[in-house]
C-alpha cells in the first residue's frame, strides 16, 4: 500500500511539476514543455508546432522558476518536519525559534544598506541573510540552555517565541524608517519567485541537496527519539548534542530559502502533518516524502501567485498564509480537543 502512495504521490508530483511550466500569462502545450526540456538537455529536435518565444519562456524564465520553487518548498518542509519531531510540538516550525525573523532581519539590513561582500557580489543579501538565521537561532538556544541545563523543548520553544518578537520589531523599525525601500521590503518580507534565474537555482540546490541527505542521515535517531529524550538516553542517543545539529540543520535549510526568495510561511506547518497522515510517522519516508509534498505546494502557491491577476503577480507568501492560517488554526484547536 505504501508503494502505492508512493508513486501516486511521485506521478502527481510530476504532472504539478509539468503544470507550473506550462500555465501562465502566456500557456505553453504540455507536450511543448517536455520537447524544449529534451532538446536543451539530450539535443533532440524541438517539435515544428514550438515558436521560439515558446522557448525562451519555457527554459529562461519558467523552468528555473518552477524548480527554485520546489526547493525553497522542500527546504521548508524538511526544516519543519525536524523541528516539530525534535521539540515534539505539532505548531513548531521555522518561526518558533525566529529562524526567518532573523534572516529576514539580515536582508533587510543589506536591501537597506546597499552592503555588497565583493567575492559575493549578488548573493551577499542571501548568504548574509543565512548567517543571521543561524546567529539567531544559536542565540536563542545558547540562552535557553543557560535558563535550562536540560535543554527542555518548551525552554527553547519559549526563549524562540521571544527572540522572534524581539527581532521583528527591529525589522519593523528597519522598515520604517527606511522611506526609499519601503515598497521592496515590503513585497520581500511576503515572499516572491519573480525574477529569479538559473543563478539562484544553482546555488540554492547543493545546499538543499546536503542538508537533506544529512538530516535523513539521522533519521533512526529522530524515531528513537520520538518515544522520549530519557528513553532516546538510554539507548544511546546524546540528545543534546543531536538537538544542536538537527536545529542548526534546520535553520540553515531555512536561512538559505528564505534569504533567496523572502518570507513564505506555513509551508514548514503544512507539510510534515500531510506527510504523516499519509504515510506514517517513520522519518525515513517522512522526510522525503516531506520534501516532495513541500515543494509540490509551493509549486501550485506560485501557480496561483502570477496568474490569478494575471499579468500583475502577487506576493507568494501571502498565498501560503490564506492556506495556511486556517491549517493552523485547525491543529491548534484538534490538538486541545484532544486534551
Amino acid at each position: 500500500m505504501r508503494n502505492i502512495k508512493f508513486t501516486a504521490s511521485i506521478i502527481i508530483c510530476l504532472l504539478i511539476f509539468v503544470s507550473g511550466i506550462a500555465l501562465g500569462s502566456i500557456n505553453v502545450p504540455f507536450n511543448e514543455v517536455i520537447s524544449i526540456i529534451s532538446h536543451k538537455i539530450f539535443n533532440t529536435e524541438l517539435l515544428p508546432s514550438i515558436i521560439s518565444n515558446h522557448v525562451s519562456i519555457v527554459w529562461n524564465l519558467r523552468l528555473p522558476r518552477t524548480i527554485l520553487a520546489f526547493i525553497v518548498g522542500g527546504a521548508l518542509a524538511i526544516s519543519g518536519t525536524v523541528m516539530q519531531s525534535v521539540l515534539k510540538n505539532p505548531l513548531a516550525s521555522s518561526y518558533t525559534l525566529g529562524v526567518s525573523s532573523g534572516a529576514s532581519l539580515g536582508a533587510a539590513l543589506v536591501i537597506v544598506t546597499g552592503f555588497r561582500i565583493p567575492l559575493l557580489g549578488l548573493f551577499t543579501l542571501p548568504s548574509i541573510g543565512l548567517l543571521c538565521g543561524l546567529f539567531t537561532v544559536f542565540i536563542a538556544v545558547k540562552f535557553a540552555a543557560k535558563m535550562d541545563k536540560n535543554l527542555e523543548n518548551n525552554t527553547i520553544i519559549l526563549v524562540g517565541m521571544v527572540f522572534s518578537l524581539f527581532v521583528n520589531a527591529l525589522l519593523t523599525l528597519v522598515t520604517a524608517l527606511s522611506d526609499e525601500h519601503l515598497q521592496q521590503l515590503t513585497y520581500w518580507q511576503m515572499g516572491s519567485f519573480s525574477l529569479k534565474d538559473w543563478s539562484s537555482v544553482l546555488v540554492l540546490f547543493p545546499i538543499v541537496l546536503v542538508g537533506a541527505i544529512v538530516i535523513r542521515s539521522y533519521s533512526r535517531e529522530m524515531d528513537i527519539m520520538t518515544f522520549g529524550e530519557e528513553q532516546a538516553f538510554t539507548m544511546g542517543v546524546d540528545v543534546y548534542r543531536l538537538k544542536w545539529l538537527l536545529l542548526g540543520l534546520s535553520a540553515a535549510l531555512t536561512g538559505s530559502a528564505v534569504s533567496f526568495v523572502g518570507v513564505i510561511g506555513f509551508i514548514d506547518l503544512i507539510a510534515p502533518h500531510v506527510v504523516r497522515k499519509i504515510f506514517g510517522s517513520s522519518h525515513r519516508i517522512v522526510i522525503p516524502m516531506s520534501m516532495i509534498f513541500g515543494g509540490s505546494f509551493m509549486i501550485i502557491c506560485d501557480l496561483i501567485a502570477r496568474t490569478i491577476i494575471s499579468p500583475s503577480e502577487l506576493p507568494v507568501g501571502a498565498v501560503t498564509a490564506l492556506v495556511g492560517a486556517p491549517f493552523f488554526a485547525y491543529v491548534y484547536f484538534s490538538k486541545r480537543k484532544e486534551l
